[in-house]
């Protein structure tokens, strides 16, 4: 048989829903030694974090400015990691057929909202309470709400979050872990046979999916707007004096939409490239999400532009003094920085439809958009938590501005370890996770087959697509 017919077969072999099953259980239990490789990388970069989270902690809670960078850790994995289902929640409701290999490795990403409970735990420690005189959302007298009622709250809503996330990657997987439990062996059988939950496929049951992966879906978007809310308030805009932004929790939140669909495109290129899935990640894909991460790096801008424009057109020193700082101070270059790699790159190199429908083009403008993120969170989190507190500054509380504009804090040799470490143990957690899901939808895949058929119109050949909703 020559290459061409093979090729052929295997084509044929995947058009068919047991053939589509078949392969993809395949990859799905072949652990080779690129991964096992790339899981000792991530480890040994995963230590450095943990030393480096030690040896900050040895540094103590009582100066909140050694802590920027883990803050901005965290604002980061919240931002990318766990907005990153958004994507496959949203298109799953807009009824987006071509989204279906790339729903499961958006909501994958989920689990790694584990790491972000673990980043959130110090700054409990680190944000001072109400009775210190600072600002916060809850504006109550301090002597009428619970002491450490900021905490309590942030802290139950990103439990809450990650909770939901992970019960809508399961309930999402149940079918799936069903077909593992029933042609696989070892201890991937008795973790599916367990996870599976005695699914056996009943209408009753695939009834109860639909209607469960709709619920937990938008309770997902829900949670994820109300914690990005409860974080840009109580745990950056109130630590600045005078920094009044009615807007900025909502940009906080889209800027969240924009590094999750970069996020998954990295995703998407990284199971193309290397791990076996070309068959069913393709141009189709790139190209519809790269438009959709086109429109969300104009929305940057849309929200950024808002923001500034109040503050710069009140004049007020306050407000001036939240420019200075964050934008046209000390952090000027952080700020241009993430400008440029959130919103120049992708807004002159997406406009390119050639571009656009590419492999390489998107992949590379979501690369930018995650490093300009980055930045982003940096500009606003180490900036805000190198003010001091009202008791260690001259600042009247009723004023509320600040007299002098404190230096930029750079990374010390501990900030590096987290930074390096932290990012590694997402990546890491996410890999191990993908050999407990498959990282590809295998019943979506099986079910878009039923409801596609090659049709003969004129002189060409269309598939026509079936929409039974």
């Amino acid at each position: 048989m020559t290459s061409e017919a093979a090729a052929h077969n295997g084509h044929e072999e995947l058009a068919t829903p047991r053939g589509v099953i078949h392969d993809l259980l395949q990859i799905h239990l072949e652990t080779g030694d690129g991964f096992w490789r790339a899981v000792t990388v991530f480890a040994i970069l995963s230590v450095l974090g943990i030393v480096g989270f030690l040896l900050r902690l040895s540094d103590g809670f009582s100066d909140k400015a050694v802590w920027g960078y883990h803050a901005a850790l965290f604002a980061f994995i919240l931002t990318t990691a766990q907005a990153a289902p958004i994507v496959a929640i949203a298109l799953r409701l807009t009824k987006a057929h071509w989204r279906r290999p790339i729903s499961r490795a958006a909501e994958l990403w989920t689990v790694v909202g584990l790491v972000g409970i673990l980043l959130f735990i110090p700054m409990l420690w680190v944000l001072p309470g109400l009775e210190d005189g600072r600002r916060s959302l809850w504006f109550f007298d301090p002597g009428e709400v619970p002491r450490f009622s900021p905490h309590i709250w942030a802290t139950l809503a990103l439990i809450f979050l990650v909770i939901v996330g992970i019960v809508l990657l399961w309930v999402s997987a149940l079918p799936d872990l069903a077909t593992v439990r029933d042609n696989s062996s070892g201890w991937r059988q008795r973790l599916a046979k367990r996870m599976a939950w005695g699914w056996v496929g009943t209408s009753q049951q695939w009834n109860m999916l639909h209607h469960r992966i709709g619920a937990l879906g938008a309770l997902y978007f829900m949670m994820m707007v109300f914690v990005h809310f409860l974080i840009s308030v109580d745990f950056v805009m109130a630590l600045v004096p005078g920094w009044i932004d009615a807007l900025f929790p909502a940009t906080h939140a889209a800027n969240a939409l924009q590094a999750g669909t970069a996020t998954v495109l990295l995703t998407m290129f990284c199971l193309r490239q290397f791990g076996g899935y070309k068959e069913y990640i393709g141009l189709d894909q790139f190209w519809s999400l790269g438009k959709l991460m086109f429109a969300l790096s104009l929305l940057w801008f849309w929200f950024w532009f808002s923001s500034f424009i109040v503050l710069w057109y009140g004049r007020k020193p306050a407000e001036q003094a939240a420019l200075e700082l964050m934008m046209v101070g000390p952090y000027l270059w952080v700020f241009m920085t993430a400008f440029i790699l959130n919103f120049v790159v992708p807004l002159f190199t997406m406009m390119w439809n050639p571009l656009r429908k590419s492999i390489w083009g998107p992949t590379l403008i979501a690369t930018s958009v995650l490093i300009g993120t980055f930045f982003d969170r940096i500009r606003l989190y180490v900036a805000a938590y190198s003010v001091p507190g009202i008791g260690e500054q001259n600042v009247d509380k009723h004023e509320l501005h600040l007299d002098a504009i404190p230096k930029a804090n750079l990374p010390d040799m501990v900030d590096i370890f987290l930074i390096v470490g932290t990012i590694s143990g997402a990546i890491l957690i996410y890999i191990l996770a993908s050999r407990v899901f498959p990282i590809v939808n295998i019943w979506e895949q099986r079910e878009l087959l039923l409801y596609r058929v090659h049709k003969r119109f004129h002189r060409a050949e269309v598939v026509v697509l079936g929409k039974p909703e």
